[in-house]
């Protein structure tokens, strides 16, 4: 779902402020976001090559893709998510940029054929793929198994709940978690439920937020799956190394090579 308009400079430069604003409400859920990213890109120089695709996967507004065309803009990223409020946002805020906009639902088994044959020599990914259940999760993960090239890599930059009954280490990491979003409240950045009102009262959104709603009102809640069962559903998938190589608390990235 799309507009049929090609947004004007003053709609790019409204939608790049709305982007920061994403940014920064985020980084109030997740402390150290820009290191998450960080370690992600200083990735993406090692494995992809001059010219290279980078699937930025349930992309949102395309946080991943800014960051990855900013640093190496001789790679073209596809952002695919499905939320078409984010999804508007991110083609109107980058709009000029090498990255390409794709409507595909991970809950649907042909997701890859927005793709439209484009293989990703790394996939990276943040804060989302959480929300989908252990089956559905397994099978995303086997379709990244069977198109990203032998040495091409999946990141996965995400929340991983201690779930193994270490209570202290599941007590520093809510503490933590409490301890950003109070900072970066108190420093002006707005929650989810602020940042979409103030999105959605622009028009060119507004409108589908209706869509928005219909499409995600039955999902089912957060399911709070371990890293341990992110690892072992990479390595069934056929990826030859995977592992965590970052980690704060229950914050994690995991690389996977295949």
């Amino acid at each position: 779902m799309t507009t049929t308009t090609t947004p004007t400079p003053a709609e790019t430069e409204q939608a790049l402020g709305l982007l920061a604003a994403w940014d920064a409400q985020q980084a109030a859920y997740i402390t150290n976001r820009e290191q998450r990213f960080a370690i992600m890109l200083d990735v993406v120089d090692q494995v992809v090559p001059q010219g290279g695709i980078v699937l930025d996967l349930a992309s949102g507004p395309g946080s991943i893709s800014q960051r990855v065309v900013g640093r190496r803009p001789d790679i073209t990223c596809i952002a695919l998510d499905h939320d078409p409020v984010l999804l508007e946002l991110g083609r109107t805020a980058l709009a000029g940029q090498p990255v390409r906009f794709v409507d595909a639902d991970l809950w649907d088994r042909d997701w890859t054929a927005g793709l439209d044959g484009a293989i990703p020599d790394a996939v990276l990914s943040s804060t989302a793929l959480h929300w989908l259940p252990s089956d559905v999760l397994s099978r995303v993960y086997n379709d990244l198994g069977s198109i990203v090239p032998p040495g091409g890599v999946v990141l996965n930059a995400d929340h991983l709940r201690h779930l193994d009954g270490r209570t202290l280490f599941a007590e520093l990491s809510a503490l933590d978690d409490e301890r950003t979003q109070q900072a970066d409240r108190a420093s002006g950045a707005l929650d989810w439920d602020q940042w979409f009102a103030e999105v959605t009262a622009v028009e060119r959104y507004g409108r589908l937020a209706a869509e928005r709603e219909r499409r995600f009102e039955h999902r089912p809640p957060n399911p709070e799956l371990s890293l341990g069962f992110h690892v072992a559903a990479l390595e069934v998938a056929g990826f030859i190394e995977v592992g965590p190589i970052w980690q704060y608390l229950d914050d994690f990235v995991v690389l996977a090579r295949r």
